[in-house]
């Protein structure tokens, strides 16, 4: 595995990175906030979109949204649908692109994929965010080369807490769902992996972290009406 300058290594004391069990067959990671700390990039990118439009971005909301599309998050933001969302899109795409070269990765997720690739099995990533982001930021963290499948929001007709993206991740590695296992660090993440019928670890101040209970916002996706609406203009495809 090539993973550039910037990979880095999980503190051995940490012992966040479980043992992998011989029946998992294959490993599936979200990108933002799971592979990549991209957190507070992605707020900025928003608020900087938004502020033209004299929306200011409140930042518990934001927290309580992680993990979904900026067409999602939009569309449920108070007084989003107003907006015009593809000059939206359009503004928090260019800030993100223009940073994409300052992310960083989360140790111990590339430690876990390390590992992984280490027993011989197949990887792939499983994100909400569109192509046009997720790629350049494998590039930039050097990874690219580490994943036999990467999933987007383009690939799927519905979006998280859906489990369409994992179950797509795991179609194209040919392993059953119920044998791999799946990391995401947003509530609508484990819950469509859990969906998905994988074993899922969450991330929890940059360290794996097993899930426990069902986590606080979960909510049921066939609730969603954005997950329903079908696949996204090509507009619309971005994070």
């Amino acid at each position: 595995m090539s993973t550039g300058s910037q990979e880095p290594s999980c503190p051995g004391e940490c012992g966040c990175v479980p043992a992998l069990d011989k029946d998992i067959g294959a490993l599936i990671v979200d990108f933002d906030g799971t592979l990549a700390d991209t957190r507070q990039g992605h707020e900025d990118a928003l608020h900087a979109a938004l502020e033209p439009y004299g929306v200011v971005l409140d930042p518990t909301w934001y927290a309580r949204h992680i993990g979904l599309s900026i067409r999602d998050l939009l569309a449920a933001l108070p007084g989003g649908r107003a907006l015009p969302h593809g000059e939206v899109i359009a503004r928090s795409r260019a800030h993100l692109l223009a940073e994409v070269h300052t992310i960083t990765p989360i140790a111990c997720t590339v430690e876990l994929l390390r590992r992984a690739q280490a027993a011989g099995l197949p990887c792939a990533v499983a994100s909400g965010a569109s192509q046009q982001l997720v790629g350049p930021g494998l590039d930039a963290l050097g990874l690219r080369g580490a994943f036999e499948a990467v999933v987007a929001r383009e690939d799927a007709a519905r979006g998280k807490p859906h489990p369409e993206l994992f179950l797509t991740a795991a179609r194209r590695l040919g392993i059953a769902p119920g044998h791999c296992l799946a990391v995401d660090d947003a509530p609508d993440g484990v819950a469509a992996a859990r969906a998905a019928g994988m074993r899922v670890l969450t991330i929890a101040r940059a360290h794996l972290a097993p899930v426990i209970s069902a986590p606080a916002g979960l909510r049921d996706c066939a609730s969603r009406s954005t997950d329903a609406a079908g696949p996204l203009p090509a507009h619309d495809q971005i994070r």
